[in-house]
């Protein structure tokens, strides 16, 4: 998914179908689309084998075929497809053409060697690995976890242990200790997230970092007119993890860190 109003020309990936404001006004660019299949007319003792959709390759045979003949003959339309989602976090066409990327959806070259091609290719499969499956990246080493639990006497008071450990994890809204020291998190009045990584911050998302958005995302707000709350600690209740918005935070700091390495990574492309 692609946004082209974004403050940065914000790309995301998805498993399952986005909203049209997804990351922005979204515009997406899938491996597969559906058709409602209209060839097949049942009968009233037909079986129910032949789909009600039938799946099509939005890479068209055309760009298949030229791959190939540019490249290696054994590349896939799966290929281009991360080749694109590689090459879209490239910073040099991002920088490149950032004005163009405002106004209309990206154009994007075929690179001209083969190594730079899978370079691209593998490096947006990864990227598509670490942004689809966040929710199950491990904390990023170095970072460290500070846990003051609830002292006993407070335990005490509480009817069940369950209970309590929802209580020791609840979030109210996420914040610096000072503006601008980002190397630390404190996540309530008893959990600190310490030594983060400066470059963590340099993975950003529409105009702000991913970490930033869980940041802001993942507190209690509530809606001025209609007076409805939001509590993101119900949704920790609703998975039966007390400790998710932590765990989510510290996924999210590690796929920050492994995303710059990948974008640092790839390959200097250059444009006349």
């Amino acid at each position: 998914c692609f946004s082209k109003n974004s403050k940065d020309g914000a790309v995301l990936i998805s498993n399952i179908i986005p909203d049209l404001h997804f990351n922005g006004d979204t515009q997406a660019f899938p491996l597969y689309y559906y058709e409602e299949n209209t060839v097949m007319q049942k009968g009233f003792f037909d079986s129910n084998e032949e789909k009600d959709f039938v799946r099509r390759d939005a890479i068209s045979d055309f760009i298949l075929e030229r791959a190939k003949t540019q490249y290696v003959k054994n590349l896939t339309k799966e290929d281009i497809f991360y080749y694109v989602y590689g090459f879209l976090h490239s910073k040099e066409y991002r920088e490149t053409f950032a004005n163009d990327l405002k106004k209309m959806l990206p154009r994007l070259p075929l690179v001209e060697t083969v190594t730079d091609f899978w370079a691209f290719s593998k490096a947006g499969r990864a990227l598509a690995d670490l942004h689809l499956n966040y929710e199950g990246v491990a904390p990023y080493k170095g970072v460290i976890v500070m846990h003051e639990p609830l002292s006993i006497t407070d335990a005490l008071k509480q009817a069940n242990q369950e209970e309590l450990n929802y209580i020791d994890y609840r979030v109210e809204k996420m914040r610096f200790p000072k503006k601008d020291q980002k190397d630390s998190i404190i996540f309530n009045s008893r959990i600190a997230v310490h030594n983060i990584p400066a470059k963590a911050y340099e993975y950003v998302v529409n105009g702000k970092s991913a970490i930033e958005w869980i940041m802001e995302r993942y507190q209690i707000t509530t809606h001025k007119e209609s007076g409805i709350k939001n509590d993101p600690n119900d949704w920790a209740k609703e998975v039966g993890n007390p400790r998710y918005i932590l765990d989510l935070l510290l996924s999210i700091i590690n796929v920050s860190m492994q995303t710059v390495e990948i974008v640092n990574g790839l390959p200097e492309v250059k444009f006349e």
